[in-house]
């Protein structure tokens, strides 16, 4: 975490940078199965406004795959690091909590998809769960 209180963070091999200007709330853990397939298990992300989030791609490796007729995922290709998730509809983006710089001081707040999950682990850490996605806020 850079000073200010600036996110910033990137795939394995460096070729996709990026930075968030606007802290999240916290951590949501994704447990569909189209996040567990783009993971290797379940996704976290955190979410943002769309432009709070500069990237920085000089040799044009981040790559977008239409995962659903709603959404699409976003990836380096050339380290395969998965990095976004994006919905069609949405001012909001979804950045793969995973790919942050450490120290993140970002907490996990709740569960979403747990009908979905897979079935070699458990839940058990006392957060809110939802069987699909969270509530909207009211």
């Amino acid at each position: 975490m850079s000073d200010g209180g600036v996110l910033a963070g990137g795939c394995l091999c460096g070729a996709v940078r990026y930075e968030v200007a606007e802290r999240p709330m916290g951590v949501v853990n994704c447990h569909c199965g189209q996040c567990r397939r783009f993971h290797g298990h379940f996704g976290a992300y955190i979410t943002i406004p769309r432009e709070t989030v500069a990237v920085s791609d000089s040799d044009g490796t981040l790559s977008w795959y239409r995962s659903s007729a709603k959404a699409r995922r976003g990836f380096c290709s050339r380290c395969g690091s998965s990095l976004f998730w994006n919905g069609d509809e949405s001012d909001l983006l979804d950045v793969a909590a995973g790919s942050l710089d450490q120290p993140t001081g970002l907490a996990t707040l709740r569960h979403i998809h747990i009908a979905d999950k897979a079935d070699y682990y458990t839940i058990d850490d006392g957060l809110e769960r939802f069987p699909q996605g969270a509530p909207e806020p009211p």
